[in-house]
């Protein structure tokens, strides 16, 4: 285990929507309701709850408005964040006063970004300066997903170098919170740390988080390497459910939640642990029965 520094706060985002969105048989919306509740029971950062993008696209998510409608959040000190893929998306979004992020998938990956989103890089660059303007009049902040951040797998150009490019060329917009997604788990220690280490060395400024995918023996590396490297926001799903449906047709799994506990310490993390372990049983009732 790592040995945590107390003046270091590590955020947790906790992601059910990555973890359910390529589902195929539909959950219901009142068991996604009941797990979000338990979910904001443990404390963590954020809850990566939901998105607003066509149904056609993400079936599964077409519930979003219902659920956030009926969150419990009278006890929580968790933030909650949607996926938006569109302007339209980001006009529904900013209604909701239960919503405190707006996560945009931005690929620097040209083919997964026609393939995720149905727009050019140049075109979601625009839907970035629309997202910060809406986000601005609604006292809502926005995270920008720099998918396919370490690498893809159809072959176009990727570099450290290009990633600080976008990351600069987004900041100089007004964006602030960046989640470094390797989308398909292509992503090694060198990669992770090359990354990490050149934006918080360019981009002081920034808060920089890692939207990890892996296998089952890679997380702790990965881990390791993101945090050794400045790296205080990991995204995890419970039991390292999901994937990206878009990437292509082999999912890796998210990073598990419970890996980063026994990682970091669920006390360092300010985690309540019996609500954790009530969580966590929620997921497996869910994910066996559906999956």
């Amino acid at each position: 285990m790592a040995t945590f520094q107390k003046e270091a706060e590590v955020k947790i985002v906790e992601c059910p929507r990555d973890a359910m969105q390529g589902i195929l048989d539909f959950i219901p919306t009142e068991t996604k309701i009941a797990y979000m509740n338990d979910l904001l029971k443990v404390g963590f950062h954020t809850i990566d709850c939901g998105s607003f993008v066509s149904p056609r696209a993400i079936p599964q998510m077409r519930d979003t408005q219902e659920v956030l409608e009926a969150l419990d959040l009278s006890q929580s000190t968790s933030k909650l964040s949607v996926i938006v893929a569109n302007e339209r998306g980001v006009s529904d979004a900013v209604k909701f006063n239960q919503v405190d992020y707006l996560g945009f998938p931005f690929s620097i990956s040209e083919t997964f970004q026609q393939r995720n989103t149905n727009k050019s890089i140049a075109d979601s660059f625009d839907t970035v300066k629309f997202t910060l303007d809406q986000c601005a009049s609604a006292n809502k902040e926005m995270v920008i997903y720099i998918s396919m951040g370490f690498g893809n797998p159809y072959e176009d150009e990727w570099s450290t170098a290009i990633v600080t490019d976008w990351v600069g060329k987004l900041q100089e917009l007004g964006v602030v919170h960046f989640s470094l997604s390797d989308t398909v788990g292509v992503s090694n220690t060198e990669t992770i740390s090359c990354v990490f280490s050149a934006v918080h060395r360019e981009f002081t400024a920034a808060e920089f988080g890692a939207h990890f995918h892996s296998t089952a023996d890679a997380w702790k590396e990965k881990v390791d390497a993101a945090y050794t490297n400045g790296c205080k926001r990991f995204d995890g799903a419970i039991k390292g459910y999901g994937g990206c449906p878009m990437a292509k047709d082999d999912l890796v799994g998210n990073m598990p939640t419970e890996r980063l506990i026994d990682y970091f310490g669920a006390d360092a993390l300010q985690l309540k642990k019996a609500s954790f372990l009530e969580a966590f049983s929620t997921a497996e009732n869910i994910f066996n029965r559906y999956l």
